[in-house]
């Protein structure tokens, strides 16, 4: 079965082909971000505007095969309610011309799907089939999203943890931004951590910082600043009933940061790049932390972990750590599915065709759709 995909929920237009859910036959995406980098984070209206360009571009680019697709697949929600209209409405026009069904996707649960996805003529990341991992843990991990989800079984989601405020994507970007490194953030802070962890000295060569790996048990001998790891209280409103030790809350980290930068102005890149290591290892802390705690509540067969923010390599390898001491395997998607794609929108919707036909086709988007819903 081939599903042909389209995302637009925030600032990536793309457009995909997946076959039978995993083997991605085409995959595009036009990425917005130097449209919003000289603001520092996504603007809703330039980002809505951009779809509107682009959009038959990208789907005919990735149509150009000629397959002949038995459903559209789109995202819903959650995202930009702007940039969520773009598509929804671009996919319904091009279910009905097609005469095929419509098949609506949750993107926070697609972002789980990602581990699965390969290219035709490129095996699979792991031999585990999305039926035989469950169930699993999963951390959806990105700019617009930081939560923990109980996976019964394929298709069967409930919310665990999550984070009461901002995404751990947003942490990383406002942190880029005070510190002066660009946007976006997550990409930045992880090459200047790498560079600082392996004695760096020019923190302009992106492309050197970037090819670099963490060290094997890192280790640094002078004082390094701390950053507190956004453990929410229990009993607080905002947790709505989860798990305080399953939740974190960003907000803290971005005011310590903020208090340390002024108190201590760093003198020159290799300053800037310590504070930039130090807030990471909170982060990723937070994160592997929040994720023991999870795999310790019930036997998994797997950790499944999607969203940009995945493709950071000191989380990758905190979680590996993680994962190895519960015994569980780690799925990770492949690099260039970690952030917002339409092949995660194809797949997912080969295996969750819960939102169809005429419902689809009526359907609205849903800018603060949960995972489960």
């Amino acid at each position: 079965m081939l599903i042909l995909g389209i995302e637009s929920s925030c600032d990536e237009t793309a457009c995909a082909i997946v076959k039978d859910g995993r083997e991605v036959l085409s995959n595009v995406v036009y990425t917005q971000i130097p449209l919003h980098r000289p603001y520092g984070g996504v603007v809703p209206e330039v980002a809505s505007r951009a779809h509107v360009e682009k959009i038959s571009g990208v789907v005919g680019e990735a149509m150009k095969g000629g397959e002949v697709v038995d459903a559209v697949a789109v995202t819903y929600g959650p995202g930009l309610s702007s940039s969520l209209l773009v598509g929804l409405n671009a996919a319904k026009g091009l279910a009905m011309a097609l005469g095929v069904p419509l098949i609506g996707v949750n993107h926070i649960e697609a972002h789980l799907h990602t581990p699965f996805l390969f290219d035709t003529g490129v095996a699979p990341t792991t031999d585990l089939a999305p039926e035989t991992a469950m169930p699993a843990l999963g951390l959806a991990v990105s700019g617009g999203h930081t939560t923990w989800v109980d996976m019964s079984a394929y298709g069967q989601y409930r919310i665990i943890g999550q984070t009461l405020d901002d995404a751990a994507g947003e942490a990383f970007d406002k942190a880029a931004k005070l510190l002066g490194l660009g946007y976006p953030g997550g990409p930045v802070i992880d090459r200047w951590a790498k560079g600082f962890w392996n004695g760096a000295t020019d923190y302009a060569d992106a492309a050197a910082l970037k090819a670099l790996a963490y060290p094997p048990g890192i280790k640094v001998r002078e004082p390094m600043p701390r950053f507190p790891k956004g453990h929410p209280r229990a009993g607080t409103a905002a947790l709505a009933g989860l798990d305080a030790d399953l939740c974190v809350s960003f907000s803290g980290l971005k005011t310590a940061l903020l208090y340390h930068v002024r108190k201590n102005p760093p003198k020159d890149d290799r300053e800037k790049a310590q504070i930039a290591a130090a807030y990471q290892e909170a982060i990723v802390g937070t994160l592997a932390d929040r994720t023991r705690m999870a795999l310790c509540r019930r036997a998994y067969k797997a950790l499944i972990v999607g969203g940009g923010v995945s493709l950071n390599g000191r989380l990758r390898a905190k979680l590996a750590e993680v994962a190895a001491s519960m015994n569980v395997p780690l799925l990770l998607a492949p690099p260039k599915y970690c952030g917002d794609n339409a092949a995660m929108i194809a797949g997912l919707a080969y295996f969750k065709q819960t939102l169809t036909g005429d419902d689809a086709l009526n359907v609205d988007v849903n800018p603060a759709l949960q995972a489960g819903d």
